[in-house]
């Protein structure tokens, strides 16, 4: 028979202590251990809720350390209550590590959860939430940084990040020079006193924080390209190649001589018939 405790994800108020759910107060009282990211922050939720119990530190600088010390505790039968500083433990956070860990150990996990700045904030901006892709964080890593906003060039979802009030400025540049004169959305202190949702090109929200500095936690949302916008791209690019070459490079591909016709008839926009007639009048 299995004893072992369970790990519970407690969703936290990412700024506005009334959004925290009866469960989560039920579960914090209820567990026999605390996990936070920030004990000093937790300590406060705490106490605002009256709620007395023992916290142990789980941050990224430990992860490797206590990990395995939260999974043998859990092992023995505790409960433990997993929070961050704010919104869903496991979201760019060392969280989803624990959660692996226990997964790999056959430690049950369950959420209880609570508010989301990523969420919150792609309602709050009126963007299209329809898709969306969310990026987190952007690496500190030149590199792995380039490869992120090379990858959302042509990206038709919404695109969210985090962002610390002293990279903003410098965030928005590099996204601009990515991703051209997008429209975007900076959305900071959500749920507090001073929430703002700046919306506009990403040219003028340059400009904007250039003049107004950035405080507060952002969430950036970045409009995605429009896919008529791709269309008249790839249609511009091979209008500029031969009939015969753009069918000849799917030939050589692979395609049959039909099925590269049509794939040609449709990156250029055109019908089959069409193609054929070119291919036709040109020998």
């Amino acid at each position: 028979m299995n004893l072992y405790g369970t790990l519970y994800l407690c969703g936290t108020p990412i700024g506005n202590l009334g959004d925290i759910t009866l469960r989560v107060i039920d579960m914090l009282k209820a567990c026999d251990l605390v996990a936070a990211e920030d004990t000093r922050n937790t300590l406060k939720l705490l106490n605002h809720f009256d709620i007395q119990k023992s916290l142990v530190s789980y941050h990224e600088h430990n992860k490797i350390q206590k990990g395995p010390e939260l999974i043998e505790k859990l092992k023995s039968g505790l409960n433990i209550a997993l929070v961050t500083d704010a919104g869903m433990p496991g979201i760019s956070d060392p969280g989803s590590d624990l959660v692996r860990l226990c997964q790999k150990e056959g430690v049950p996990v369950t959420a209880c959860p609570g508010p989301t700045a990523f969420a919150t904030a792609l309602v709050l901006s009126g963007m299209d939430s329809r898709r969306f892709v969310f990026e987190g964080f952007l690496p500190t890593d030149k590199k792995e940084k380039a490869h992120v906003l090379k990858s959302i060039e042509k990206e038709e979802r919404t695109v969210i990040f985090y962002e610390a009030p002293h990279r903003l400025k410098a965030t928005l540049k590099e996204i601009y020079q990515s991703v051209g004169n997008r429209q975007a959305s900076c959305v900071r202190e959500i749920t507090k006193k001073f929430e703002e949702v700046k919306k506009d090109s990403l040219e003028n929200l340059i400009e904007y924080y250039s003049l107004n500095e950035p405080k507060g936690e952002f969430v950036v949302l970045i409009e995605g390209l429009d896919p008529e916008e791709i269309k008249k791209e790839q249609i511009s690019f091979w209008e500029n190649i031969p009939v015969e070459e753009h069918v000849k490079k799917y030939i050589d591909d692979g395609m049959s001589e039909k099925d590269a016709m049509k794939q040609a008839a449709k990156d250029r926009g055109i019908t089959k018939r069409d193609i054929y007639s070119i291919l036709k009048g040109n020998k």
